[in-house]
């Protein structure tokens, strides 16, 4: 296992609350293309993959819009994608398969009232994610993700009286869980220990302060999960994971922001399971 420490001792220490990051998603892309192992740097695919997704949705609705550069595929080659895949009902091979299937199949699902591309396609990213990244703690950050968005969707369907089942996705312990328990936590707290704090996100009535509460939520996980390891790959990874975050929120908030997150952040770590060693 490749150990970073000159690269990330050298790195800027990022707070969520900070209203100005230290350094961008892009610079932080050029050092890891730098300095990572070519093992290590197949690794970070999946990470910009994200980015690629939310490019083939805006490219699907307008061939002329602007993408975001984050990702792993030009202009040029999702619109490839695009092409091969609608036109020639062709899978193009150097793309995860379900991209080339989204493209194809998002004539026919646009026009439709329950049809969200957006959150259809994150869907089918974080599955991929799951099935087939080489990465443990990669694969666990993006179950994460998807648990969390099905368990918060679940609660709320059920508060407005909607059928929970129709908004779950993918299948697994948890998604059955949810479908079948109509107990308040879904008769989870027991498998999934942070459901608790879920559920008092989604107690929240600010939609904004929602947000900063599941972002927030999501950080600290990445700082328990590399607690031991600081100068890993999955260290590499969770700092870029967490710098996207920061990113994301200077942009929306600055002072009301980094007061709110502050709060936040404090109440999470003092819930946090840090051996009591490393408290002293």
């Amino acid at each position: 296992m490749a150990n970073y420490y000159c690269m990330i001792a050298g790195l800027p220490d990022i707070d969520l609350q900070d209203a100005k990051p230290g350094m961008t998603v892009e610079q932080m892309r050029e050092q890891c293309g730098e300095q990572l192992t070519s093992q290590d740097k197949k690794l970070l695919f999946y990470f910009f993959l994200h980015f690629d997704c939310i490019n083939l949705v805006k490219l699907l609705k307008n061939p002329e819009a602007n993408i975001d550069q984050w990702g792993n595929f030009t202009h040029e080659q999702l619109q490839d994608l695009i092409t091969s895949a609608t036109e020639l009902n062709f899978n193009v091979h150097r793309f995860p398969a379900f991209m080339s299937v989204f493209a194809r199949e998002y004539a026919f699902n646009k026009d439709k009232a329950d049809y969200f591309p957006e959150d259809e396609i994150a869907f089918q990213f974080l599955n991929y994610a799951i099935r087939t990244c080489p990465n443990r703690m990669m694969r666990r950050w993006y179950k994460l993700n998807l648990d969390i968005t099905n368990i918060l969707t679940a609660m709320l369907a059920r508060t407005q009286g909607w059928s929970v089942g129709d908004f779950v996705k993918g299948e697994g312990e948890v998604q059955e869980m949810i479908r079948e328990n109509k107990t308040k936590d879904f008769n989870l707290t027991h498998e999934l220990e942070y459901i608790p704090q879920l559920m008092k996100i989604v107690e929240e009535d600010d939609p904004v302060r929602k947000e900063k509460m599941i972002d927030a939520f999501k950080w600290v996980w990445l700082d328990e999960r590399t607690f031991f390891e600081p100068f890993s790959m999955e260290a590499v990874f969770a700092y870029l994971c967490k710098l996207q975050m920061q990113e994301r929120w200077a942009k929306l908030d600055v002072e009301q922001g980094k007061e709110t997150f502050q709060r936040i952040i404090d109440n999470l770590r003092g819930e946090a399971r840090v051996p009591d060693e490393f408290l002293a």
